[in-house]
């Protein structure tokens, strides 16, 4: 007691918090001045963007967004934004209605060397996504599926599940048994457990499974570059198409980067506290 009360006189542990406080803003920082950089670019011309050092004090302009809107008369984003979109949300949405009874059975219910099927999960995010590219594309071309969007939705379900049932795991272990029992007594199947007692308690996690896939299926560029054409061209791969050997194209590189991260960037944002909560699950015992 009395070693506690000499470290509230002398200060210590205050210090100790502050010090860490301005480690995290300055790493905040670090870390939001590249986004900060790219806005800022993506508001100049092309000349005052290329120049080198960059001119703080340039003229600020919305030529980038009007060439990436298309309205001088370029392609139009929205049907790459739409195609991203619907791959993204309906990969997420198939990825959770097959891991949630997958990590049930891990977890909740585990079956015999459940240790030895997460192994086997993970693994197969191991393997180069390159290695698997011909095989599949061979595989498109030969089904006709090739600029289609729902292949990229089966691939992307199929990428993310390994690690949404890895997840989703960890969080529904934390799930209090008893409760379980309670609705099993009360004559709920299976569907109504997990549907509205596991989910709803499991809820954080879940929205931390969910928001981690939609990036990466909204990310991706490899697959969609090389199965899609004109008709299920995704976001990533519209970007692409500004980044030309001649002329002067970072100011519209930028600002259509922009525009395409903010999906991604207010799904965290609206989700922040879902995802810390249910990345920290099971953290503290």
């Amino acid at each position: 007691m009395s070693n506690t009360i000499a470290v509230k006189r002398t200060g210590a542990v205050p210090r100790k918090g502050l010090g860490l406080g301005l480690v995290a803003w300055l790493l905040g920082i670090v870390f939001f001045l590249p986004i900060a950089w790219m806005a800022l670019t993506s508001f100049h011309s092309e000349t005052d963007a290329a120049t080198n050092p960059p001119s703080f004090a340039a003229a600020l302009t919305l030529d980038g967004y009007r060439e990436f809107f298309g309205t001088g008369g370029g392609a139009s984003p929205w049907p790459a934004l739409i195609n991203s979109t619907v791959a993204s949300l309906a990969s997420t949405l198939f990825v959770l209605l097959l891991a949630l009874p997958a990590a049930y059975a891990l977890s909740i219910r585990p079956v015999r060397k459940w240790t030895d099927v997460l192994f086997f999960f993970l693994s197969t995010k191991m393997l180069p996504v390159v290695a698997g590219l011909l095989p599949i594309y061979l595989f498109a071309k030969n089904t006709d599926l090739l600029d289609n969007i729902w292949l990229l939705v089966i691939l992307y379900t199929s990428m993310n599940l390994p690690i949404a049932v890895w997840m989703m795991q960890s969080f529904l272990a934390e799930v209090p048994v008893a409760v379980i029992e309670a609705a099993r007594v009360d004559g709920a199947r299976l569907p109504t457990i997990l549907a509205r007692v596991v989910a709803p308690i499991a809820l954080p996690g879940i929205a931390a499974t969910a928001l981690i896939c939609f990036i990466f299926s909204w990310n991706e560029l490899l697959f969609a570059r090389v199965l899609t054409g004109v008709v299920a061209e995704t976001a990533p791969v519209f970007l692409t198409g500004f980044i030309t050997s001649q002329g002067l194209f970072l100011a519209k590189v930028c600002a259509a980067s922009l525009v395409i991260s903010l999906p991604v960037l207010a799904a965290g944002f609206a989700a922040q506290d879902k995802l810390v909560q249910g990345l920290s699950l099971g953290a503290v015992k």
